[in-house]
């Protein structure tokens, strides 16, 4: 990546993670998995965050919602922690619901959705970059 596009992708993480909101999809009740890592970091850090898990009624002691659709309000960055599959339905969700950041961890990400994403005016994180990393670092 060129020096102009790290700076770009710098400006982009920061946006996220400076957001008032924020969601998961793909958190997991189990805490070996990375959506479940995600959440608790997240958590840990002092931001309001919700899990979204179709699956669970609750992971970490937080009402897990079923989509951004669900949730009190459409938070500012979700973190995507999905198979693509999953994943092109999480971005439908999110472009319709008015979030403003995605950050697709490694494993999540989607060229489709992404391009959607984008073209939606969202910023999106799609580089394999972790967000644990970043956490790790503030």
């Amino acid at each position: 990546m060129s020096v102009q596009g790290e700076d770009l992708m710098e400006k982009e993480i920061a946006k996220f993670l400076a957001a008032s909101s924020f969601a998961v999809a793909g958190a997991s009740a189990n805490q070996h998995k990375y959506g479940n890592q995600i959440f608790r970091a997240l958590l840990s850090s002092g931001r309001n965050v919700h899990p979204l898990n179709p699956f669970a009624e609750q992971i970490e002691g937080q009402a897990a919602y079923a989509s951004i659709a669900d949730l009190p309000e459409a938070p500012e960055s979700v973190s995507v922690v999905t198979p693509p599959p999953v994943t092109r339905q999480v971005v439908a969700d999110a472009i319709r619901c008015g979030v403003k950041h995605l950050w697709m961890q490694p494993g999540a990400n989607d060229a489709e959705s992404s391009e959607s994403a984008r073209r939606a005016g969202l910023t999106v994180i799609d580089d394999g970059s972790c967000v644990l990393v970043l956490l790790a670092r503030e």
